[in-house]
């Protein structure tokens, strides 16, 4: 590493959840600093939020115009080198494009914008800036989970049949929006979260991580979409059928109305010579089943893992990785990018969630609601 790379953002300041997830994710490796944001809708809330952080004031914006207009005018070795937008998925687009055509890369919360229309416009502004761009699918940065996709990958659970994916929440059981509560709000408003309720907020993290894992596409889904919390108008419960491209068939449930459930994400990939089933509230395990062997479970670090596991495995054998670990693995494989592009490299294919993924949840999101919206009937990602 030549040197740290420099993060403004958007977003995250109080009441926030996601900002200081990404604040502390983007740390954890040494290799990147924050050096400036906007943090709330008021001057004066950013400049006290960004002091509590330590940073400048004159480096803590009112908006995110102000921050690209006066970042960009810094000189190369003080100003920042890319965005980090952690906002409700209404401000997405607005600021991912001005940073883009002012020529700052740019990591963003998922779903990637609030309607599909800005994200296909959003990957065009990408190819003519000629600047990076990654997506927070936290998920496929853990170890256990990059074992999975190499083992699938590479053949050794055959040709796939069957894929079982859930996504299961309980925190929106009750109508806690009316009650103040600032994340459950703009979740279920239309304006701020697009068409989707539960299906942009969880449902994309569920397509995202079975098409990482498995390496096939959605080809169209049979969704039956429910809205159970009073008041409200957006999901927040639904099951769907899946139908993949090679022909396998799948099912995705998610729920934020789920009693009991806290982050309850799980998958099983069933091909004809095994199985394999990971699940994000014990993410240290990725239990493999054969038809002529015994059950085998993966860990990191552990024997038998393929070198893309291990690459990701920070700390020795039987110490817990998760979280943060995972959004960590995000944040470096983007910088590790970004470092090589800045010294004449040509990197690999990125490891990292891209706009292209990001066009793939919205396409789902839209193809789901019009599925459910016509009686359940087969819907094409399109």
């Amino acid at each position: 590493m030549t040197r740290k790379l420099r993060m403004g953002m958007v977003g995250g300041g109080i009441g926030s959840f996601i900002g200081d997830v990404h604040r502390k994710a983007s740390s954890i490796d040494g290799m990147i600093e924050l050096v400036c944001g906007t943090f709330s809708s008021t001057t004066v809330k950013s400049i006290s939020f960004g002091k509590g952080l330590l940073l400048s004031t004159e480096r803590c914006y009112a908006n995110f115009e102000e921050m690209i207009l006066k970042e960009k005018e810094l000189h190369k070795d003080i100003r920042m080198d890319f965005v980090a937008i952690v906002t409700p998925n209404h401000m997405h687009f607005s600021p991912a494009k001005m940073a883009l055509e002012n020529g700052f890369n740019v990591i963003c919360d998922k779903p990637i914008t609030l309607t599909l229309d800005e994200a296909l416009a959003l990957k065009d502004i990408i190819k003519i800036s000629g600047k990076s761009f990654a997506l927070t699918h936290n998920y496929t940065g853990n170890s256990m989970v990059k074992q999975a996709k190499v083992m699938i990958q590479n053949g050794d659970l055959g040709r796939i049949r069957k894929v079982q994916v859930h996504y299961l929440q309980g925190w929106l059981a009750t109508s806690i929006e009316g009650t103040g509560q600032k994340q459950a709000a703009w979740r279920v408003d239309p304006k701020r979260s697009g068409i989707g309720g539960a299906l942009g907020d969880i449902g994309t993290h569920a397509e995202n991580l079975t098409e990482y894992i498995t390496g096939l596409k959605i080809d169209e889904v049979a969704a039956d979409l429910g809205v159970f919390g009073k008041g409200r108008t957006l999901d927040d419960d639904g099951n769907i059928l899946l139908r993949f491209d090679n022909g396998a068939k799948g099912t995705l449930s998610i729920s934020q109305i789920a009693v009991g459930e806290e982050n309850n994400l799980a998958i099983r990939v069933f091909g004809e010579k095994g199985s394999l089933e990971w699940c994000q509230e014990n993410p240290n395990k990725l239990v493999t089943k054969w038809l002529d062997e015994p059950v085998k479970t993966y860990t990191p670090n552990g024997n038998g893992l393929y070198s893309e596991a291990l690459e990701v495995s920070r700390i020795p054998a039987g110490h817990p990785e998760g979280y943060l670990e995972a959004f960590a693995t995000i944040y470096k494989n983007f910088s590790n990018h970004l470092l090589a592009l800045e010294n004449g490299q040509r990197p690999n294919t990125p490891d990292f969630p891209t706009v292209d993924d990001g066009i793939r949840g919205m396409q789902f999101i839209y193809a789901a609601v019009e599925s459910n919206n016509n009686n359940s009937t087969w819907t094409k990602l399109v």
